[in-house]
C-alpha cells in the first residue's frame, strides 16, 4: 500500500525533467564569473527532484493500476505521437535511481572552475533526460529524451575529461550512433508492424498483435540498439574507456545512471512489446550475458589503474541485470531491476572515490603508486569498503539480494548458465579485496603522504550513496515489491507463449 497520497492535479512527472531542464537554461544565462550560483543552483534543483521521486515512490501503490500518475497529451495525432508520461514499479525504481546519483555527482562538481556555465548546464541536461526516458510512456518520446542525453555526455567528456578524453567522447558517439540506427529502425517497425499507428506502449504491450515471425526478427535488433548503451559484451568497447576519460561526476552518471537507460529500455521496450520474439532468444542472451559477466570480472581482475578495474567491473555487473532478464521469470526481472539499482548506486559510489577522493589528491591512478589512503583518509575507506562489499554480493548490502535474484531466477531457467555465471563473484572478491588492501591499508606510498580532508560536499555525496547501498540491503522488500509485481505482466506475455521454467 502506498505511504502517502499526492495531489493528482499536478504533473508531477513533467517536473522532474523540466526542474533540471529549466535549471540548465538559468545557469546558462548566469554570467560566467557566478560559478558559486551555477553550483548552488545545480545542487539545490538535484536534490529537489530527489525529494519529488522519493515522494512518488512512497505514494505508488503497488496493488493498484500497473501505471500511475499518468500524464497524456495529444502532440503529432497524425502519426500517433503523445506526450504521455506514467511510471511502475520499475521506472519509479530508476527514477530514484537517478535523482541520488544526480544529487551525488552535482555535490562532487564543486571542484570544477573552467567553463562553469556548459558543465553545468550539460549534467543537469543529462539528468533531465534520463528522468523522461524512466517516465515515457510513447516510445517515440522515450527515444527522444534517451538521445537527448547523448549529447550532453559527448561534451562533458570531451571538454572536461583527462585521460584521451577526444578518443573516449568519439567512440562513445560513434557506438551510441550505431545503437540509435537500431533503434530507430526497430522504432519504425513497431510502429508499421502494429496496424495501430501509435507509439504508446501500453497499445503496443498490450493490444497489438504482432505475429511470432515479426517479433522474432526485431527483438534482437531493439534489444540491440539499447544493450549497446548497456554495455553488453561484446558491444562495450566504449565503456572502459569513456568510464576513465570522463571527469569524476560524469563517470559516475554515466556508470549509474547512463547504462541503466540501455539496461531499462532493453526491458520495457525490447522485452515489453516484443515477448515472444524475446522468448526465442532467451537461451542465446543467457549464454552471452554469462560470458560477459565472467569476462568483465576477469579484465577487471588484471588492471593495475584503479578507475579501469572499476570500469571492467561495470561490464561484469551489468551482463548480470541482463541475465536476471534472460530468467524470464519474475525473480530474475526482479533481480535485473534491483542489479541496476544496486550497481548504479555502488558504482557512483566506487567511482567517486577511485576519482574526486584518490585521483584528485593522489594524482594517479596506478595501485602500485598507492597505499596507505585510509591512513590518512580513514572515513573514505570505510565507504569505499561498503561499495566493494556490495559489489561483491555481501549479505546485509543491496547487491546481494540483486545478485542473488538474478542467479536464483537464471538457475530455475538455465542452471548450468547461472552456476558459470556465479564464478565471477569470487572474481569480483578477488579484485576488490586486493584494492581494498593495496590502495587503503597497503604500505604508505609517497602520493598518499598528504591528502587533503574530505569536503563537506563530498562526504555528503559519499554518504548519502553509502546509506542508499545499506538501506536497501537492510529492508529490500521496500524496493522489491513495487518491482515484483510490475515485472509480472512483462512473464505472464512470456508465459502465453510456453516459457514456464521458474515463474
Amino acid at each position: 500500500m502506498n505511504l502517502l497520497t499526492l495531489p493528482t492535479t499536478i504533473p508531477w512527472l513533467s517536473l522532474l525533467w523540466l526542474l533540471p531542464a529549466a535549471a540548465a537554461v538559468l545557469v546558462a544565462l548566469l554570467p560566467a564569473a557566478q560559478l558559486h550560483a551555477m553550483r548552488v543552483v545545480g545542487t539545490v534543483v538535484s536534490a529537489l527532484t530527489l525529494t519529488l521521486a522519493t515522494l512518488l515512490f512512497l505514494a505508488y501503490n503497488p496493488a493498484g493500476a500497473r501505471y500511475q500518475f499518468v500524464e497524456s497529451a495529444t502532440w503529432v495525432p497524425q502519426l500517433g505521437i503523445s506526450y504521455t508520461l506514467g511510471a511502475d514499479g520499475i521506472g519509479l525504481a530508476m527514477l530514484l535511481l537517478n535523482g541520488i546519483v544526480t544529487l551525488a555527482a552535482t555535490l562532487l562538481s564543486w571542484n570544477i572552475e573552467a567553463r562553469g556555465r556548459g558543465y553545468w548546464s550539460l549534467l543537469l541536461l543529462l539528468s533531465a533526460g534520463a528522468y523522461g526516458v524512466f517516465s515515457a510512456l510513447d516510445l517515440f518520446l522515450l527515444v527522444l529524451f534517451y538521445e537527448m542525453t547523448i549529447l550532453p555526455k559527448f561534451l562533458l567528456i570531451g571538454t572536461w575529461g583527462r585521460t584521451r578524453r577526444e578518443y573516449g567522447a568519439t567512440k562513445l558517439a560513434l557506438y551510441m550512433m550505431a545503437g540509435s540506427a537500431l533503434i530507430i529502425a526497430g522504432m519504425i517497425a513497431v510502429y508499421l508492424g502494429s496496424g495501430l499507428r501509435t507509439f504508446d506502449l501500453r497499445l503496443l504491450s498490450e493490444v497489438a498483435l504482432f505475429s511470432q515471425a515479426f517479433q522474432a526478427t526485431w527483438f534482437p535488433v531493439v534489444f540491440l540498439g539499447f544493450a549497446v548503451l548497456a554495455g553488453m559484451a561484446p558491444l562495450h568497447a566504449w565503456a572502459p574507456t569513456g568510464h576513465v576519460a570522463a571527469p569524476t561526476a560524469a563517470s559516475m552518471m554515466l556508470a549509474g545512471v547512463m547504462m541503466k537507460l540501455g539496461g531499462y529500455a532493453c526491458l520495457r521496450v525490447a522485452f515489453g512489446v516484443l515477448p515472444q520474439g524475446a522468448l526465442e532468444w532467451l537461451p542465446a542472451l543467457a549464454v552471452v550475458t554469462m560470458l560477459g559477466a565472467l569476462f568483465g570480472s576477469t579484465l577487471a581482475l588484471v588492471q593495475r589503474d584503479f578507475k579501469y578495474m572499476v570500469a571492467y567491473s561495470s561490464i561484469s555487473h551489468m551482463a548480470l541485470a541482463l541475465m536476471g532478464m534472460a530468467a524470464g521469470n519474475v525473480v530474475g526481472l526482479t533481480g535485473a531491476v534491483l542489479q541496476l539499482f544496486a550497481h548504479g548506486v555502488l558504482t557512483a559510489l566506487l567511482f567517486g572515490i577511485v576519482g574526486r577522493v584518490v585521483y584528485d589528491r593522489a594524482h594517479t591512478r596506478n595501485m602500485d603508486e598507492l597505499g596507505g589512503v585510509a591512513r590518512t583518509m580513514p572515513f573514505a575507506a570505510v565507504l569505499f569498503i561498503i561499495g566493494a562489499l556490495s559489489s561483491m554480493g555481501m549479505p546485509g548490502l543491496a547487491g546481494f539480494w540483486a545478485e542473488f535474484n538474478v542467479l536464483t531466477g537464471t538457475f530455475a531457467t538455465f542452471p548450468l548458465l547461472a552456476i558459470l555465471a556465479a564464478i565471477s563473484i569470487p572474481i569480483t572478491g578477488a579484485y576488490t579485496l586486493r584494492a581494498v588492501v593495496k590502495v587503503f591499508y597497503g604500505e604508505q606510498m609517497p602520493a598518499t603522504l598528504t591528502m587533503p580532508p574530505l569536503t563537506w560536499q563530498e562526504s555528503s555525496a559519499l554518504v548519502l550513496l553509502a546509506v542508499v547501498l545499506v538501506g536497501v540491503g537492510l529492508f529490500p522488500n521496500a524496493l522489491s515489491e513495487p518491482i515484483r509485481t510490475s515485472v509480472q505482466p512483462m512473464v505472464e506475455a512470456l508465459t502465453r507463449g510456453g516459457f514456464v521454467a521458474g515463474r
